[in-house]
């Protein structure tokens, strides 16, 4: 009985491994790219889309290697894989806000602020765009510029918090302190957990 038992037990693994291999041969490249990428295997993710050089969405897979080596915290290749999809598609905001991430991750502010501000040309209030040209301001220490631009963000976002938190900090440094309790005060009014907020308010009766 044993035995049958353990012979029926390997057919069923053995079936299970047949249909799982069927299955990922019949895979596509992006497929298999995502479940890679799902398993944490960036690198293995990334090689997965090779094939698809030619293709008509190539621009596409320059974009998710160049995130996939981001992840891998490789900044340099993805910058260079983002800028590969800005050149064989010069129209793509997603690309050009893409290689902001690996540009701030090196602390190039100015080179991140430009290509944001390509995306703003195009695209004025575009979230993504103007949330990366804050943290490329915050970078370079522009209060000023900083305050100003986070203002207006906070305008045209009023339920985000992370505008009035950039507003805030501009603040702070400009040592204008009421009105960075005011800013402080409205993130909290979103986030009335917010560490950050929080701490400064609890600083400064």
């Amino acid at each position: 009985m044993v035995r049958r038992f353990t012979m029926k037990a390997w057919l069923v693994v053995l079936f299970f491994v047949v249909v799982v291999s069927s299955v990922w041969a019949d895979e596509s490249s992006w497929q298999k790219s995502y479940r890679l990428e799902t398993a944490g295997k960036y690198a293995e993710a990334s090689t997965a889309l090779e094939s698809t050089n030619g293709s008509v969405d190539a621009d596409f897979a320059l974009m998710r290697r160049g995130w996939l080596s981001y992840l891998q915290g490789r900044y340099n290749e993805s910058v260079d894989f983002y800028g590969r999809a800005i050149g064989k598609n010069p129209k793509s905001l997603e690309a050009r806000n893409g290689i902001t991430l690996p540009l701030l991750a090196q602390q190039r502010w100015r080179e991140a602020a430009f290509h944001a501000h390509q995306v703003i040309t195009e695209s004025a209030w575009d979230y993504t765009a103007h949330q990366r040209l804050m943290v490329a301001e915050e970078g370079q220490r522009e209060w000023k510029t900083l305050a100003e631009h986070a203002a207006r963000v906070a305008d045209r976002y009023p339920s985000d918090a992370t505008a009035l938190v950039y507003l805030a900090r501009a603040y702070a440094w400009l040592g204008e302190i009421n009105a960075a309790k005011r800013a402080y005060g409205r993130v909290l009014s979103r986030i009335p957990v917010h560490i950050e907020a929080t701490s400064y308010m609890a600083g400064k009766p």
